[in-house]
């Protein structure tokens, strides 16, 4: 088996070895991934922290021996939360910009450096290590920063990010791992029976006609959600979905609601 570890702010991942094919995710700087598949232009590859699988193209593979990504998956990772980071090689020419819920493996707080494979870096910007204390006000304070940016199918990022995409890194950046796609993410957790009970951070789901989960969205205060949809937004939410404050009318119908945070903080 064959490893690699993301030395680029964002890797878009294809459904199909094709430039013209849709991007189903993305993985984001210091994000670890076996390479299963080969061909001459793409590699397939399955993403350590959500086993998504998907095609890169091979000029944006760092590829990095089994130790080093062993060692890069057992340890406690340092996440990024501000929306734009800069980083610096410690040998290479310029900066450059990683996005929110990047990976910092083999970090140094002392010296703001961290390691991906020989390569050194320093960085300038907020880091966090897995919270254990006001978890729920660290995920909702992480959300509001994403506030306005642009939905993007298969997004990950404030440049560009899809609903289960923003889900899916808030929690990172507070230590969970949760599933890619809203579908997954809606057999976490406990069922939370009505919107009076949700708690900042737990996740609201919303089905289409034929009953499939094909939108999430993460709750704030009482009846306030934060989700991605044309833009990230806050709406007014109740038993029956999501009311777009713009236009006036509901906009997503209610599925149900799950708490993945335990406890009240």
């Amino acid at each position: 088996m064959r490893y690699g570890i993301s030395n680029l702010s964002i890797v878009p991942v294809r459904t199909d070895p094709s430039e013209t094919s849709e991007m189903c995710t993305q993985i984001l700087f210091g994000e670890h991934y076996s390479i299963t598949e080969e061909n001459k232009k793409w590699c397939k590859v399955k993403l350590d922290f959500d086993h998504y699988e998907g095609w890169i193209d091979l000029k944006m593979v760092n590829e990095v021996d089994e130790k080093t990504y062993l060692q890069s998956v057992q340890q406690q990772l340092a996440i990024t939360t501000n929306p734009f980071n800069i980083v610096q090689p410690e040998k290479g020419y310029g900066s450059f910009l990683v996005v929110a819920g990047s990976s910092l493996p083999f970090y140094k707080s002392a010296s703001n450096s961290f390691r991906i494979g020989s390569e050194t870096y320093t960085i300038q910007g907020d880091k966090i290590l897995p919270v254990k204390k006001n978890v729920r006000n660290v995920l909702i304070e992480n959300a509001l920063k994403y506030f306005n940016s642009p939905y993007l199918w298969g997004g990950r990022s404030p440049f560009g990010v899809d609903c289960s995409g923003l889900s899916q890194i808030l929690y990172k950046m507070i230590g969970l791992q949760i599933p890619r796609d809203a579908g997954q993410q809606a057999l976490m957790g406990e069922n939370i029976t009505f919107v009076e009970e949700a708690q900042p951070g737990d996740l609201a789901f919303f089905d289409n006609e034929d009953g499939k989960i094909v939108h999430v969205g993460i709750i704030w205060e009482k009846n306030k959600i934060i989700h991605a949809s044309g833009k990230v937004r806050i709406d007014n939410i109740d038993h029956f979905g999501i009311f777009n404050i713009d236009t006036g009318r509901y906009s997503h119908q209610m599925r149900l609601m799950r708490r993945i945070i335990q406890g009240n903080d």
